[in-house]
């Protein structure tokens, strides 16, 4: 299997988008000693917010499994971004942060970060496999249902 990431993502009928600009006073990634957090990453389609709205609310669990996914896909193209399309560099995904915008009531915010979490594993392989929090939270940037977050373990 390749070690580009925009091929690997490709083999999976999905396009590797170009990565999103800050919102404000922050970086899409650092890189420290042999780690690479990448900032939260939102739903994009077109480069605007998708699946607006909150979970047990206007979002079914489908949209915010698909806004996971989508959220997890902008992630992949700041890794793509930060490595050169370089997969031989990360020795593994160690963690991933889901932030779903949920009602009080709702409880399925693991079901919906699989969206995310298939994605990476999907692409990835077995670096793709990750420790992972999904928290539900009352809103998000751009009112969007689902932000992702994640850190990697890089090559010495």
């Amino acid at each position: 299997m390749t070690d580009s990431i925009r091929q690997r993502v490709h083999a999976l009928g999905l396009i590797l988008p170009t990565p999103s600009q800050p919102a404000a006073n922050y970086i899409n990634h650092v890189i420290s000693q042999h780690q690479l957090f990448i900032s939260g990453q939102i739903p994009l389609v077109d480069g605007k917010p998708a699946y607006i709205g909150r979970l047990g609310d206007s979002v079914s669990d489908e949209q915010g499994t698909r806004a996971a996914e989508l959220a997890a896909l902008g992630l992949l193209g700041q890794l793509s971004d930060a490595l050169g399309d370089d997969l031989s560099r990360v020795t593994r995904t160690l963690r991933l942060g889901v932030f779903i915008a949920s009602t009080g009531e709702f409880q399925r915010q693991s079901v919906v970060a699989n969206g995310a979490s298939n994605l990476l594993v999907n692409a990835l392989g077995d670096k793709g496999r990750h420790v992972r929090t999904a928290i539900g939270v009352c809103s998000l940037p751009a009112g969007v249902a689902v932000e992702v977050d994640a850190i990697f373990e890089l090559q010495p």
